[in-house]
């Protein structure tokens, strides 16, 4: 850690938001981009067609990733201090886990999706998981002192 600011908080705020940038750039450039990230081809079509479904559906991911890359931020104490504060970092530091490890449940409701896309994008959820955590327990004690829970 560096001048008072925790550098894994830093890290997985980084993390959530550049998966925020590269979501948002599925409903920019559409169908290839949704295709890459691996949402499947019903929603790259439908992204093709116009339909408003994928991009209320990746909107909703992109709002999601920059609170979470807020609240990383705000644990690493680089931006004032957002409600629940340590609650949400154990949220978002748990569903990144989950997602980093579960993804052998997740796989059959996504069948066009291969086996490289699974290990690869299991691997970057449990590497931001692993940042969250880490400095939210680094960063504990302070967070509770101030937390709003």
């Amino acid at each position: 850690m560096t001048s008072g600011k925790n550098t894994f908080l830093i890290l997985g705020a980084v993390s959530s938001a550049l998966a925020a940038l590269a979501h948002l750039g599925c409903i920019v450039f559409g169908g290839s981009w949704y295709r890459f990230l691996g949402a499947g081809e019903q929603m790259a079509k439908m992204a093709e067609k116009g339909d408003w479904y994928p991009t209320a559906v990746t909107s909703f991911i992109v709002l999601v990733l920059t609170i979470w890359s807020l609240y990383g931020l705000s644990g690493a104490k680089v931006i004032p201090k957002l409600p629940f504060l340590r609650f949400g970092l154990l949220i978002i530091s748990f569903v990144y886990l989950i997602r980093g490890v579960a993804f052998v449940v997740i796989m059959p409701m996504f069948p066009e999706n291969t086996l490289t896309f699974w290990v690869v994008s299991s691997s970057i959820c449990l590497g931001i998981g692993v940042f969250y955590f880490v400095g939210t327990i680094q960063n504990w004690s302070r967070l509770k002192a101030n937390a709003n829970v």
